[in-house]
């Protein structure tokens, strides 16, 4: 049987299971009119921004596809090869920047569109509610998974895969850029979007007014709700398409060094390239097993039906991942490897829940530190984001040791091949981890529609039960949406292995050396000592920047909530409507604007220093850079995660004094906790989740550009 019937079949089926879900989720209730006139604010706002940031996107693209091109066609040794080389990866870069730019939009539009069906559903049960927020992320979830796998498969075929497997993912490698390229765009400025806004409306409305969150006197709100939409959405759904997008491609590659060493009389040999397409196809469809078995009641708390069909699709993976690799590979070994991959995606859910929900220490620590004050909170945070490093680090650690010494073990290939053995069981390890990104991506979606929903029913002045029914789902996003940026930490680390490794067996091809030669990359050589010292920079540089991007544009924020508050006294009386339009557009001018500096520098850097330092350099470059960005990402993502639920913490009412009196709102150490959580809003929602698209960003231009750095 063909393997990639499977690949083809499941993701037909994801496709559309997915229109299937929105059909379902856009003919529910749409609620009061009231609040359908929020909710078409929000849509509104969320499609003017995502259409400007798209075309300033694809300005750049375009520019960028020529010049890859180009360059590419200049530098081929061979000229019987340079202009198909360089038409077909610019080709594959604008084909992988359409699918991500499609994945992103389309998920978003029915993420805008859920919202209000779930505040409406909120007014019935919470169950509905559930349903309706989980179906409309799982949209999202299942559209981006089947477009990378479709795309990938597609383009393999279409350059040449049938007739000659072991060129083909070469010349596809483009597509993986080209959706790293705009994912990276597209979770910068999603993300200074969100952040800006939500700084904005925070400290005018929260601290300065002391009104509540969302409250619909607060002129930013609707820019805050739309920024939920555009950087959690889009942003986070052109993220994970990437990362699928280039580890199938960087995992083919690995195939491709055994395919290559075996004798051509070996049966079945393109099955070693083949196996990510079909693995990822099994994730598919355990996925969609997950997303019907997630079905909570009245009396449940909602998180525990997300864990359920959490837990459903990771046990239908690992079943999968053995009955594939024991198949298509014929070795329990590398099975067992890529169950490993699984192992951790599951512990890296628990070890972010652990730093990130309010029932453990460190929130509560965080929680506490607040008593004292503005800066014990921000002390407090800072070293439990530092803190969080230490088993991230531990965990990725075993992980990729024990794939590696599993993927050695194999008795199929011949012992010559241990160390290409090794490393594709670290490939098979991150194709186990993300079996499940179709269902982790709907539980990320989930968060934002919550959010979205519980600001619908606070501008709509729904009845009080509702809004408790969207509180307690905004509280369960909250943790999804943190949940998902710990996977993608752990998917990114994993995965830094698996393509600084598809690079090294590039520089081999370029050099036309035989798969077996080793080709290490010497620290004591002081270019590449260089190059790795500039890559731990570029992470730093690179969080910087978008860090200081949401600050300048959430002053803009802030001076204009502050303006409108003072020329009209009537809307903190509520007897007059802001001018949300006025927030929403100089947001949506000040993200498109600041985007474009990190962006550049991410694209520009690792290009000069392989052109200056040369090849060996830039691998210095890559595997130090992607070291540093999965541990100063995991400071983010963990510490802001943690300020964030330590608000929460206090504004539910469970942060008590010497004698057992309530802590609560309003509080001196409410506003503490207010400001550590704006301080690591940038922390978690920007610089953190662009740090994971940098990651891999780093790995797909040294794939694609590896001929300019072996120029002399």
């Amino acid at each position: 049987m063909d393997p990639m019937i499977i690949v083809w079949v499941a993701g037909l089926i994801a496709v559309a299971f997915a229109a299937y879900l929105a059909r379902d989720v856009l003919s529910r209730d749409q609620g009061t009119p009231a609040m359908q006139e929020v909710a078409g604010a929000i849509f509104e706002g969320a499609m003017a921004f995502l259409n400007r940031q798209y075309r300033t996107i694809w300005m750049i693209a375009i520019v960028a596809a020529v010049i890859i091109g180009f360059v590419l066609y200049a530098l081929e040794p061979d000229r019987n090869l340079a202009f198909d080389l360089g038409w077909r990866t610019a080709v594959a870069f604008l084909v992988g920047a359409a699918c991500s730019s499609l994945a992103g939009f389309i998920g978003m539009y029915i993420a805008v569109k859920s919202n209000l069906r779930t505040a409406s559903a909120a007014q019935r049960s919470l169950q509905e509610a559930i349903t309706v927020a989980l179906r409309g992320g799982a949209v999202s979830g299942f559209l981006v998974v089947a477009l990378s796998l479709l795309g990938v498969a597609l383009i393999f075929y279409a350059f040449g895969g049938a007739a000659e497997p072991d060129r083909a993912p070469f010349l596809i490698v483009g597509f993986g850029f080209g959706a790293s390229f705009v994912a990276l765009f597209a979770q910068l400025g999603g993300g200074i979007y969100t952040k800006a806004a939500d700084v904005g409306a925070d400290l005018v409305g929260k601290v300065e007014a002391g009104i509540p969150e969302d409250d619909p006197r607060n002129a930013a709100v609707i820019a805050d709700l739309v920024g939920d939409n555009v950087g959690d959405c889009a942003g986070r759904g052109a993220d994970l398409f990437e990362s699928t997008a280039a580890e199938n491609i960087g995992a083919m590659i690995l195939g491709v060094a055994i395919y290559a060493a075996l004798p051509p009389s070996t049966p079945h040999r393109e099955f070693w390239i083949l196996f990510p397409l079909v693995v990822r196809a099994f994730g598919l469809l355990a996925s969609l097993v997950g997303i019907l078995l997630a079905r909570g009641n009245e009396t449940e708390d909602p998180m525990r039906a997300l864990d359920r069909g959490y837990w459903v699709a990771a046990g239908l993976s690992a079943v999968s991942m053995v009955f594939v690799a024991n198949w298509m590979l014929g070795d329990m070994h590398f099975a067992l490897a890529g169950l490993v991959g699984i192992a951790t995606s599951i512990a890296f859910v628990y070890i972010t829940q652990y730093y990130t929900a309010g029932s453990w220490r460190p929130v509560r620590e965080i929680a506490a530190a607040s008593k004292t004050g503005h800066a014990t909170n921000i002390i407090s945070g800072v070293a439990v984001g530092f803190e969080t490093t230490a088993m991230t680090a531990i965990v990725i650690s075993v992980a990729l040791g024990l794939a590696f010494w599993l993927g050695t073990q194999s008795s199929v290939l011949p012992a010559a091949l241990d160390t290409h053995k090794g490393i594709y069981g670290t490939a098979i390890a991150t194709m186990g981890m993300l079996m499940t990104a179709a269902y982790i991506l709907a539980m990320d979606t989930f968060g934002p529609i919550t959010d979205n929903a519980g600001g619908i029913t606070e501008m709509s002045h729904a009845p009080e039960g509702a809004r408790r029914i969207t509180d307690a789902l905004d509280a369960v996003g909250n943790t999804t949406k943190a949940l998902t940026k710990g996977y993608a930490v752990a998917s990114a680390a994993l995965a830094a292995f698996l393509l600084f490794s598809a690079y090294l067996d590039r520089l081999r091809e370029l050099r036309h050396l035989p798969a077996t030669q080793a080709l290490p990359v010497d620290l004591s050589r002081v270019d590449v000592f260089i190059g790795a010292f500039l890559g731990a920079m570029l992470i730093f540089l690179f969080s910087s920047l978008a860090i200081r991007a949401v600050g300048r544009a959430a002053g803009d924020i802030i001076e204009e909530v502050r303006r409108q508050f003072k020329a009209n006294p009537l809307l903190l009386e509520g007897k007059a409507r802001p001018d949300y339009g006025r927030c929403v557009d100089i947001t949506t001018r000040a993200a498109l604007r600041e985007m474009v500096a990190p962006g550049l520098l991410a694209v520009l850097a690792p290009i000069a220093v392989g052109l200056v330092l040369k090849a060996e350099a830039e691998a210095g470059l890559l595997m130090v850079g992607t070291m540093s960005g999965i541990l100063v990402a995991t400071v983010l993502n963990n510490g802001g995660g943690a300020w964030d639920n330590a608000k929460k913490f206090i504004e539910a009412g469970n942060l008590k004094d010497e004698t057992g009196n309530v802590i609560g709102k309003g509080s001196f150490a409410h506003q503490a906790a207010v400001t550590g959580d704006t301080v690591g809003d940038p922390f978690k929602d920007t610089a953190g989740p662009s740090l994971h698209v940098l990651i891999k960003l780093l790995s797909t231009i040294t794939l694609v550009m590896a001929p300019l750095f072996l120029v002399r």
